[in-house]
């Protein structure tokens, strides 16, 4: 009887033993719990996106870039150069330098020759002590391609000009420029864009009975130092009633200026931090359309201002 005791105890001890090594290798192998934490303010990379390509009638293709900055405590700057760049470089200089937060939508297009029109232009970017991060643009998927035509209610992209008389551009690749004389820094300077909707839309349409507004929005897109923008005295804010203040939670950017017919000119007031060469990008949308906006990739238009920026 004693014996059997013994046995009886020895095998409890290994099962007690074997549960033990089981509970042990579970645990080991379980990970353990992640807690949910919001992302940090700063810190994190600027990633490219290709947003599309467009087919042109010479036979050459036109890709168009955006971003999206996470960093919601401001604006990145990565200048031309190793942790910025394209390749080809023959392509390399038209890409942002300053990336404002949040997504940025079509900030600038590569236009590939009839004889590159299968080759792909390849953005790089590295933030901070981030990886590298890259993106192809490329004219292969017909996912991607893009479109001039008018929309299902008329809307097409609006035209844009810098001087009264001077050459119009359209679209995502819109139309480039130079500020006629340097500016010095710390000096503000008006800045001035014409721009008309072309859109031919149904008058008996309740929806267009009134005319559409255009918006326009300054962006710094190159240069050394920062660019503050002001509100020009033509374009004051609308006066709102106590409802419509209490439902706008953050009043309109100085940059953003937006004009209550479908022709019109755009100012605003910029003053540049230090000297240097900048490319300010100004956007010309009417995503206030029903059958426009940033999502469907119309309809806007660029426009690049160089400003030589002196002490």
């Amino acid at each position: 009887m004693k014996k059997n005791n013994n046995t009886i105890y020895c095998l409890t001890l290994v099962l007690v033993m074997a549960a033990l090594s089981s509970a042990m290798f579970v645990q080991a192998q379980t990970p353990p719990p992640r807690l949910l934490t919001l992302n940090p303010p700063s810190g994190l990379p600027v990633i490219p996106i290709m947003e599309g390509w467009y087919g042109n009638a010479d036979g050459s293709v036109t890709i168009s870039f955006g971003y999206l900055n996470r960093n919601t405590e401001g604006a990145v700057d990565i200048p031309v150069g190793p942790d910025n760049f394209l390749e080809p470089a023959q392509f390399n200089g038209d890409q942002p330098t300053h990336f404002d937060v949040q997504r940025q939508v079509g900030a600038f297009t590569i236009t590939l020759p009839p004889e590159m029109r299968n080759e792909s232009v390849w953005w790089t970017i590295k933030t901070g002590s981030n990886g590298v991060l890259k993106v192809p643009g490329r004219a292969e998927s017909g996912a991607y391609e893009l479109d001039r035509n008018p929309r299902p209610q008329g809307t097409v992209e609006p035209l844009a000009w810098l001087e009264e008389g001077g050459k119009k551009g359209v679209g995502p690749d819109g139309i480039s420029g130079r500020l006629a004389a340097p500016v010095k820094a710390g000096t503000p300077v008006t800045l001035t864009v014409h721009t008309m909707d072309p859109s031919v839309r149904d008058s008996e349409d309740p929806r267009f009975k009134e005319p559409l507004s255009l918006r326009v929005n300054w962006f710094h897109h190159q240069g050394p130092g920062k660019v503050e923008f002001a509100r020009h005295d033509d374009h004051p804010l609308p006066e709102l009633s106590a409802e419509e203040s209490a439902r706008q939670r953050v009043p309109p950017a100085p940059s953003l200026v937006t004009l209550p017919t479908p022709e019109g000119s755009a100012k605003v007031i910029a003053t540049f931090s230090e000297p240097g060469e900048y490319v300010l990008r100004t956007r010309i949308d009417n995503w206030n359309a029903p059958d426009s906006s940033a999502g469907n990739q119309c309809c806007w238009t660029n426009v690049y201002q160089k400003v030589t920026v002196v002490p």
